[in-house]
């Protein structure tokens, strides 16, 4: 069995005068992140590998979680493939994760996200929302032979604020 955590960045600004790629997180973002992860290290998952897209805002969303839920900088890789939107990186990235891993949390941005849940997952989500959390199991042993999966479970910021 696989499990993959997908997150898809946190709300960022369109309020500083900067390339797409550069553009930080808003408040609202970094708080966010900062509950939905508080969030995912309730359910006790062992990651074995963190990837995230190198866009700022994706980095900063992992890196909140990363801290949060006390990941070794070692698990952590950042990879400019994940600065997709169609969702084919975001695919061929994945079914490369290496077989021995059976836990991995993959940081990237829409409509890739979206994409991808609706495709592998059991449950449709007509958008994933920022720092929306989607976590789906897969029944197989090899990640380049990934076929639909169980959608386990998922952590939006709207259902985590009181």
């Amino acid at each position: 069995m696989k499990k993959l955590i997908l997150v898809r960045h946190a709300k960022s600004s369109w309020s500083h005068d900067v390339i797409d790629h550069q553009r930080p997180l808003k408040k609202r973002g970094l708080n966010d992140s900062d509950i939905v992860s508080r969030s995912l290290k309730t359910l006790n998952y062992k990651v074995e590998k963190l990837i995230s897209s190198d866009a700022i805002r994706t980095k900063t969303t992992a890196e909140i979680f990363i801290s949060n839920l006390d990941i070794d900088r070692n698990l952590v890789h950042f990879n400019h493939n994940l600065y997709d939107f169609s969702g084919e990186n975001l695919i061929k990235v994945i079914k490369s994760i290496d077989d021995a891993l059976n836990c991995v949390m993959v940081f990237g941005h829409n409509h890739a996200i979206t994409a991808f849940v609706n495709t592998y997952g059991s449950k449709n989500i007509y958008n994933v929302p920022t720092c929306g959390v989607v976590i789906i199991e897969f029944n197989t042993d090899k990640w380049s032979s990934l076929e639909p999966g169980k959608t386990l479970k998922t952590l939006f910021p709207k259902d985590l604020k009181a």
